[in-house]
């Protein structure tokens, strides 16, 4: 099946998010060491068709590149090679931490597990999914009660006394 790759590169770790077949959720995958990032996702390639990936961007508050883009942009760059035929869409990742952090709390996870940062960067891979998805999809932002179709609305749905 169809799939789409979440990535949110690091130095030494790299996490992995993959989307459902119809490519609406990001959910995170695996977090793998980032010199064996390429053999794994070959590998992963193997089981599943990989139709595009989502590469994190670092990038400072002021929009300029962060001092580890030259790592993001070497991984573009392997992704281009090894994957000819697969486009690499670049994402914003500021504040995925922070989001994968507050994720972390918000589902209950202890604060023990919290520690672990493999599991920080496999949410922020699916958070930056998450975000490219819902920008691309052409789903609307926020929901908009004019564009309920009047057989659904509720002042139609109301029985008349």
């Amino acid at each position: 099946m169809d799939r789409i790759i979440g990535i949110d590169y690091g130095k030494k770790r790299t996490g992995l998010a993959v989307s459902d077949p119809l490519g609406v959720f990001a959910t995170a995958l695996e977090t793998v060491d980032s010199a064996k990032i390429i053999d794994y996702l070959k590998n992963y390639s193997r089981a599943e068709s990989i139709i595009r990936f989502v590469l994190g961007w670092p990038v400072n508050m002021d929009g300029t590149p962060s001092e580890s883009a030259p790592g993001v942009e070497a991984l573009r760059a392997s992704l281009e090679k090894e994957f000819p035929g697969v486009p690499v869409s670049l994402e914003d990742e500021r504040f995925t931490s922070v989001l994968a952090h507050r994720a972390m709390i918000d589902g209950g996870m202890k604060a023990k597990d919290r520690r672990d940062k493999a599991s920080v960067d496999r949410i922020s891979a699916a958070i930056i999914l998450q975000s490219w998805l819902d920008r691309t999809s052409g789903a609307p932002a926020s929901f908009d009660p004019s564009a309920v179709p009047e057989t659904l609305s509720v002042k139609n749905s109301r029985r008349k006394r």
